[in-house]
């Protein structure tokens, strides 16, 4: 069966119903495929790590980087608060890094006095001491296994 159409200047066009039939059918799986990349914002690894830096009491700032026995390196950002997520961190012993923020030098030696700690980025939290900011020098390691776990880097000046 077909439909027979005029179009402008009087030339027929003619439409096979069976293609009528499957169009509904194509905007719905187009309309599943184009959804399916789509995440619920807040969605989180199914391994992670998560925790708080601190430097006597007050939050870092910078990035918490893990470094597997590959050498390869997975980062987080530090939040204001001192919080961090390492989202699909490298599995097994990890060497973990805390940089401070770009275009700022880390402390060699932070003052004991957590009130007199260089602030970093306007104020959003204290630099870490530079032994924390390279494989060779840090003392931070840790066992990441697979699920969400809870790491609070122990930092000291």
């Amino acid at each position: 069966m077909s439909t027979v159409c005029a179009l402008p200047g009087g030339s027929p066009c003619v439409l096979r119903r069976s293609l009528l039939r499957g169009l509904p059918l194509s905007l719905f799986v187009a309309l599943l495929v184009g959804l399916s990349g789509c995440a619920k914002k807040g969605d989180e690894a199914a391994n992670s790590v998560s925790g708080t830096v601190k430097l006597n009491g007050e939050p870092v700032a910078g990035t918490v980087v893990f470094v597997g026995a590959d050498n390869k390196e997975v980062p987080a950002p530090i939040k204001p608060d001192g919080t961090y997520t390492v989202p699909n961190p490298p599995t097994g012993k990890v060497k973990v890094l805390v940089k401070g923020m770009l275009g700022s030098a880390p402390v060699a030696t932070p003052p004991k006095d957590s009130g007199n700690l260089p602030k970093m980025g306007g104020g959003s939290g204290v630099a870490p001491p530079a032994k924390y900011g390279a494989v060779a020098t840090t003392p931070l390691e840790f066992e990441v296994t697979s699920g969400k776990q809870k790491y609070d880097p122990p930092l000291t000046p």
